[in-house]
């Protein structure tokens, strides 16, 4: 993607940014600064580590002149499409659901993340709640559910009660699993979220941490390959399928 972002600068004339957006899909209309620049700008800020200002500075560092709140409002925007393109081509992920939830403040007050990862490690999806009572237990499943269209062969939650109400009136059928230490895969999962959350100074509001998560976790299921476990070629390989997956979903 960056390759394909630099190309495209270099062959644009040099008042490119007062120039009209030739592009016509819907969704950029209105925007004076080509797909490109936009979803790269997405990808970057969701990718890495990295502040609205490190991306402002970047951009600018390639001759793109703009400022942090745009990029702000284009991840708002576009992101959230992006992720639902993502998440329509990544299918079905595993069978086996590790779930767990983790409590964060907002604005003084007290919110739980909840999450679900698959036997590799793969974000299936994420919720913020108020509680973490049998009824929000309930609503985390309720969305899973819709999202993975069946049921899991197991699920691995802690002892925490909220979880065997919500089985057993949800789905009795699927084997639970609360043994000490089963859910360690979920509960590592919560890691990558602290530390963003730690670079943006914490989350402004309930809704701004359910967008902002929704869309980091497809990114990083895209992107997250496992290198160590991968050979070199393996590794090169399995990356340009997800540059093609990110720019089939950006530019659709």
């Amino acid at each position: 993607m960056r390759s394909a972002v630099c190309g495209a600068l270099s062959s644009w004339p040099a008042d490119w940014q007062s120039s009209p957006m030739s592009n016509d899909r819907l969704r950029y209309h209105g925007h004076r600064f080509p797909p490109e620049i936009i979803s790269h700008a997405v990808w970057l800020y969701h990718r890495f580590g990295l502040s609205l200002r490190d991306v402002e500075d970047l951009l600018a560092e390639r001759g793109i002149i703009v400022s942090h709140e745009a990029i702000r409002l284009w991840c708002a925007k576009f992101g959230p499409d992006y992720a639902r393109k993502l998440r329509r081509r990544q299918g079905r992920l595993g069978d086996a659901w590790f779930l767990d939830e983790v409590f964060d403040t907002i604005r003084g007050q007290r919110h739980y993340l909840w999450r679900a990862v698959d036997q590799d490690g793969d974000v299936i999806d994420i919720l913020v709640q108020r509680r973490r009572n049998a009824g929000a237990a309930r609503r985390f499943f309720r969305k899973l559910l819709r999202g993975q269209g069946s049921e899991p062969r197991w699920l691995i939650t802690d002892k925490l009660r909220s979880y065997g109400a919500a089985h057993r009136s949800m789905m009795p059928s699927v084997e639970h699993v609360t043994a000490r230490y089963a859910n360690n895969r979920a509960e590592v999962s919560h890691q990558p979220t602290r530390q963003r959350e730690r670079q943006m100074r914490g989350f402004k509001s309930a809704a701004q941490a359910q967008r902002f998560l929704s869309v980091h976790g497809v990114v990083r299921n895209l992107f997250n390959l496992s290198r160590h476990r991968l050979r070199s070629a393996n590794h090169r390989l399995l990356r340009t399928r997800a540059f093609g997956i990110w720019s089939e979903a950006v530019t659709a």
